[in-house]
């Protein structure tokens, strides 16, 4: 994929691939187990899965890396920089914190310097952090620590942004929404027309950016809405958002309409079921070996994320806590002549990428009827 300018480096252009090959098999697995509305963070389980990598060794550290590219030493460094260029995207916070009951190695926290390490395993100071990190967004953690939970690594992500060109709340009507099942609805519907560059095909998919306002040095982030052809599912059409621009087709109009309704979702997922079909088995088992961690053996007992995302008039509010729980383990406008109207009354999704527009911070599909923020 093309890089782009601004504060956005190398190390994060280089992982951008991984994140999306991640999100693209996630999203399948996301298809196949769930199906209807969700929302996730593909970058959000990277960086999570990355840091537990940079403490794997032996066979867990070879899964790890086929999925992540990056495990161990690699590992360590790309979380780090990937970590703070991901930070220079403007409006998003990017935190990552470990809670520990056991000992961990001081090579693996020198390491990892953009993370926080706390000798305890508080449940109620570990909800605290999760509640101000995602502004209120996500108010506790998205997983129980037990009593034999001997290490939680957590990863949070946060947006909150407005529109360049906020969309006028004069314009906005009640319109007919098609779910996936075929039943009609009446949702709240914003409207605008776009402007040039906004809207391209990738395909059968049409994909339209709306640019977030510029509050500080970084790039803001890229929000895109992606419509796929009738019957197209989420692992088929959220893809697109992040398809390289040699993909990409102008939509060849002088006016271009959009009609997208107001959405609020909010999405559990464990994924730990998950990690088999993703070609991780050993992190969860007795065999598994993060010695590069730990003195102590440890195992991956849970994998979870939470994430939200708000898109109405004035902006977008995205947000996803992504956790590893570790147990013990056992061992190591001219006025228009052409008029397109693209209009999201069917299932659809939204995908909200870094600065650079290549890497997938949060990926939403929307099946069901909107509820409306």
């Amino acid at each position: 994929m093309q890089g782009t300018q601004g504060t956005h480096g190398t190390a994060l252009r280089s992982q951008a691939g991984a994140v999306q090959r991640l999100g693209e098999r996630w999203l399948r697995e996301l298809g196949t187990t769930g199906g209807g509305d969700f929302v996730c963070s593909p970058a959000g389980l990277w960086l999570v899965l990355a840091a537990v990598a940079a403490g794997a060794r032996g066979e867990t550290a070879r899964e790890l890396e086929a999925l992540l590219g990056v495990a161990e030493k690699d590992a360590a460094e790309a979380v780090t920089e990937a970590a703070r260029e991901l930070a220079g995207t403007d409006a998003l916070g990017v935190a990552t914190q470990v809670w520990s009951r056991v000992p961990v190695y001081r090579e693996y926290r020198e390491a990892l310097p953009g993370i926080g390490f706390t000798s305890s395993m508080d449940p109620d100071e570990i909800d605290a952090w999760v509640n101000e990190a995602t502004g209120g967004l996500i108010e506790k953690l998205p997983a129980k620590i037990a009593d034999d939970t001997l290490l939680a690594l957590v990863n949070v992500l946060a947006l909150k942004a407005r529109w360049a060109a906020p969309f006028s709340t004069g314009q906005t009507a009640d319109l007919p929404f098609r779910d996936a099942g075929g039943a009609e609805h009446t949702v709240p519907t914003m409207r605008r027309v776009l402007r040039p560059g906004e809207a391209w095909t990738v395909g059968g998919t049409h994909v339209v950016e709306l640019r977030c306002r510029a509050t500080s040095a970084g790039e803001p982030a890229r929000v895109r809405f992606v419509l796929g052809e009738e019957g197209a599912g989420a692992a088929d059409v959220l893809p697109a958002a992040w398809a390289s621009p040699e993909l990409r087709r102008w939509v060849e109009a002088d006016s271009v309409r959009l009609a997208l309704p107001r959405f609020s979702l909010r999405t559990f997922t464990e994924i730990t079921p998950q990690l088999p079909a993703l070609g991780v088995r050993t992190a969860t088992t007795e065999a598994a070996d993060f010695s590069g961690m730990s003195p102590e053996p440890l195992a991956v007992s849970l994998v979870a994320q939470e994430a939200v995302v708000t898109v109405a008039e004035r902006g977008v509010e995205a947000a996803a806590v992504s956790v590893v729980l570790m147990n013990p383990g056992s061992g190591p406008p001219p006025e228009p002549k052409t008029i397109v109207h693209i209009a999201f009354d069917r299932p659809f999704g939204v995908v909200v990428l870094d600065g650079s527009g290549e890497v997938p911070l949060f990926a939403g599909w929307q099946s069901g009827a909107p509820q409306a923020p």
